[in-house]
């Protein structure tokens, strides 16, 4: 029946001469089977279709260098970032290599006063307690004078009388009762009392604060910024980073990590003896690919040779 609803030629392709199978319908209106596409390209002189075919490919082949390039991108960044992470981790193990060691000597520091406290006051109860054994030893002899002068009395107490006068003898030394001294035991009070606080405030004598940290991942690869990312040179030769969206490649520009919406702003900012520099502020939405354009909104200072 269906035969009857269409004429046989638009049934068959037009290059096999049989029942279209998985047929395509070409923008020139063209219409053959999928596997007959390549003889009848071959074989008919339609301008329009190998226009529209080049045109395809090329459209195509586009496509595809940019993929690749974006993949070749993609490739660069993925083994940027390992060495980024090992040499961000190796700074890090540094920075707190840098604290544990003044931990480590202030550990140290306190610790060796609380033994020299020790010592002194160890030494200290030594001499007291030599010096009581000897007030104690004048103590047994007077009493044992007294217990033999009281034997004699009992004995001969005439006798003991007449010769009292030359058998007393003054003790060696004037028995005062013992006074307890202050301050003989450790001062723990002193050693621990807010000692993580201390030793907080003592580390801030080493460390130093930044108002501005530069974001590595912005800068020109033309600019080198310290391990800190406190400071910022312009170098000859650029360095081989990935070209991410946020990194300028045109511009020597780098920006800080941390932004701001609203308040007053104030830096200090060491400019060395370079001959050109410039500082501002600018939007975060702002382009940083290419030149400035009409669109920039940079506020900036800047000097160049003199001007």
């Amino acid at each position: 029946m269906a035969s009857n609803m269409f004429p046989e030629e638009e049934l068959t392709c037009g290059v096999c001469s049989d029942i279209y199978k998985d047929p395509v319908v070409l923008t020139c209106s063209h219409n053959v089977c999928r596997d007959c596409l390549p003889k009848f390209w071959q074989e008919n002189d339609c301008k329009k279709c190998p226009e529209e075919l080049n045109v395809n490919i090329e459209d195509v082949k586009q496509k595809l260098t940019k993929f690749n390039q974006f993949k070749f991108n993609f490739q660069r960044a993925a083994d940027f970032i390992q060495v980024q992470a090992q040499d961000t981790e190796n700074q890090i193990r540094q920075e707190f290599e840098k604290m544990h060691q003044f931990l480590r000597d202030e550990e140290a520091t306190r610790i060796a006063a609380l033994k020299e406290e020790e010592e002194q006051k160890t030494q200290m109860m030594k001499e007291e307690i030599e010096d009581v054994d000897i007030v104690i030893k004048d103590i047994l002899a007077s009493i044992r004078r007294a217990e033999r002068r009281y034997t004699m009395m009992v004995q001969d107490d005439v006798r003991f009388l007449k010769k009292y006068k030359g058998n007393v003898k003054k003790p060696k030394r004037n028995l005062k009762d013992p006074e307890r001294l202050p301050g003989t035991l450790i001062n723990v009070a002193e050693h621990l009392g807010n000692l993580k606080f201390k030793v907080w405030e003592k580390m801030k004598d080493i460390v130093q604060y930044v108002p501005v940290t530069l974001d590595p991942n912005t800068a020109h690869p033309q600019l080198s910024l310290s391990e800190e990312l406190t400071s910022v040179t312009h170098i000859d030769e650029a360095q081989d980073l990935p070209d991410n969206v946020e990194r300028f490649d045109k511009l020597s520009n780098v920006l800080g990590s941390e932004g701001f919406a609203s308040g007053t702003h104030c830096w200090e900012v060491e400019i060395g003896e370079g001959n050109f520099w410039g500082l501002g502020v600018r939007t975060e939405s702002d382009q940083r690919k290419g030149q400035f354009s009409s669109s920039s909104r940079v506020w900036s200072v800047s000097h160049a040779d003199g001007w």
